[in-house]
């Protein structure tokens, strides 16, 4: 029986996994991210295992490699934090998630607009203070207005089908446009008329080095005063310290985040006990019109059974040298 280390393993994974490969593999889990220090905790492995925030670049490969390790598997869909030219070249075989529950992921983005737009958060708050008043509550109907889709994979073409069943006009960007989008409410545009015409604007897209900080200063100055801001994809498609300006400016009115470009040393863990030192996360919280999430946009009972079904087949497959469809 193959054996398999898990890295950055939650309970929920440990469960998933267990279910979907029982019988299949010996599994090894993990609760550090992998990186250079903890790639030694393979030794023995046949296979590993990881997640959005484990360190896969040159070092950490060459660390596994050394243990005679060849197979990679992500639990997830993005693969930007892995070296794949690098992997190859040493001969690694790499398997990701690529379309697990788009719905869950589309949904949070929606729940967070919908939040933000009508303050539900602050709402929660009052109530639970006994303070009914609805003074600074005051919200916006999504009827009507114009949503920008920056992505129109498997998640922002469902997040684009459920705006329009309220009535948004919805434009998208992509460099593949998809016949799927509803032709009567969604169109192609350039990024340019994006910017300018959304009310709200929502990220889809990967995280590669042509999308990196494409939210920055120069692509806030084109947007409208009092835009809503929403990502759902990856941290580093927003320069954060631009967004910090934008909100101080007002050009920002509603800002939406369920990743963080150094959300590795925050996210997944109770840190409730902590001080935490990165100064520019601790300023979004300053902010009353800022809503963030731990990456929890996935976190879906339906989108972990297919994450840990499709991980296990993929392990299936490589391990006993048979096709994998989800090839890196």
């Amino acid at each position: 029986m193959h054996s398999i280390t898990v890295f950055s393993t939650q309970p929920y994974d440990s469960e998933s996994l267990t279910h979907w490969g029982a019988g299949q593999f010996n599994w090894q889990f993990v609760s550090q991210k992998l990186d250079t220090v903890t790639a030694s905790q393979a030794a023995g492995a046949n296979a590993v295992c990881v997640f959005v925030n484990d360190d896969l670049s040159k070092p950490v490969l060459d660390a596994l490699a050394a243990l005679g390790i060849k197979t990679i598997v992500l639990r997830c869909a993005g693969y930007n934090n892995v070296d794949v030219a690098y992997a190859k070249q040493l001969g690694f075989q790499l398997a990701r998630v690529p379309a697990y529950s788009p719905e869950a992921v589309a949904e949070h983005c929606i729940a967070m607009i919908l939040c933000l737009s009508r303050k539900l958060h602050k709402a929660y708050n009052r109530v639970r203070d006994d303070n009914f008043s609805l003074n600074g509550l005051l919200g916006f109907n999504l009827h009507g207005k114009t949503v920008g889709i920056i992505g129109t994979g498997r998640i922002g073409i469902t997040t684009a089908k459920i705006l329009s069943g309220f009535g948004c006009n919805v434009l998208c960007v992509d460099p593949q446009p998809q016949p799927q989008l509803p032709s009567d409410s969604c169109r192609y545009v350039e990024l340019a008329e994006l910017y300018q015409q959304a009310d709200i604007v929502s990220l889809h897209c990967p995280l590669t080095p042509e999308t990196f900080h494409m939210i920055n200063q120069q692509s806030l100055a084109q947007m409208k005063t009092g835009v809503m801001l929403i990502n759902t994809s990856r941290g580093g498609l927003i320069d954060t310290k631009a967004v910090i300006e934008g909100l101080k400016s007002k050009r920002i009115s509603y800002l939406g985040l369920d990743v963080y470009e150094q959300e590795a040393d925050l996210f997944f863990k109770d840190l409730s006990d902590h001080v935490i030192a990165d100064e520019v996360f601790q300023r979004l919280l300053t902010f009353p019109n800022v809503l963030i999430t731990g990456h929890q946009a996935f976190f879906t009972a339906e989108a972990l059974a297919q994450i840990g079904q499709i991980t296990c087949q993929n392990l299936h497959a490589l391990l006993n040298n048979q096709t994998c469809a989800n090839l890196l």
